[in-house]
């Protein structure tokens, strides 16, 4: 039985991620994804003051976002990112201690995975999804056919994917997606276009949303 925030994010399809932004520009970021529709927001811990901004959204959007952390790679990083408020934990790599911390915290754990030897060895030690990367380097195809003798194990694609691409992502098999700089525009954060990262938020959950319906 999948838990309620596999469920959302099954229905979302969209995690956002915040990586190496200023803590000033945090808040105003936060939100414009949700201004954009946008629930699923990650911040990854190799951002300057990325505890204190996963505390600061879940206080001030956890009514309707779901807060996680990225690039999670070791237990101690786990710890702090579980006691600042994530939601769930999200790695660039299989950390098997991380994973068990997080089934034993009662907080989702999807790491990263390549092979389908680590996918699989992630789902064992208690992964509800892995997150397979990097795709932009591993392509479609790969994701095509991995899905075919795993096709049991939740798949977040994530490297490489954007607008014109992403619904072709999700009908190759995976359960969501993953979206850096693709959509966290680092330019648009710099020049105070929060606005503008709204819409392309918004454009980019219309396009989830669409395929859902065809």
């Amino acid at each position: 039985m999948s838990s309620e925030l596999m469920q959302s994010l099954q229905r979302e399809k969209i995690v956002a991620i915040i990586r190496g932004i200023s803590a000033e520009s945090g808040d105003a970021t936060a939100q414009a994804l949700a201004d954009g529709g946008i629930v699923f927001l990650e911040v990854t811990l190799n951002t300057d003051g990325a505890l204190g901004m996963i505390s600061r959204f879940r206080e001030q959007h956890g009514h309707r976002m779901r807060i996680g952390a990225g690039t999670v790679l070791d237990l101690g990083q786990a710890k702090e990112a579980i006691a600042a408020g994530a939601e769930y934990i999200i790695s660039p790599n299989l950390d098997e201690e991380v994973v068990r911390y997080g089934v034993d915290q009662g907080v989702e754990v999807w790491p990263g995975t390549m092979t389908p030897t680590e996918i699989v060895r992630a789902y064992k030690a208690g992964a509800t999804a892995v997150k397979v990367f990097p795709m932009g380097s591993l392509g479609i195809n790969y994701l095509k056919e991995i899905r075919a003798p795993l096709g049991h194990i939740p798949m977040v694609a994530t490297g490489g994917v954007n607008l014109s691409n992403i619904r072709e992502v999700l009908a190759a098999g995976a359960i969501a997606v993953g979206l850096g700089g693709n959509l966290v525009d680092k330019q648009f954060v710099k020049d105070g276009k929060f606005g503008a990262l709204a819409e392309l938020a918004r454009s980019y959950v219309n396009e989830v949303q669409g395929a859902k319906s065809v």
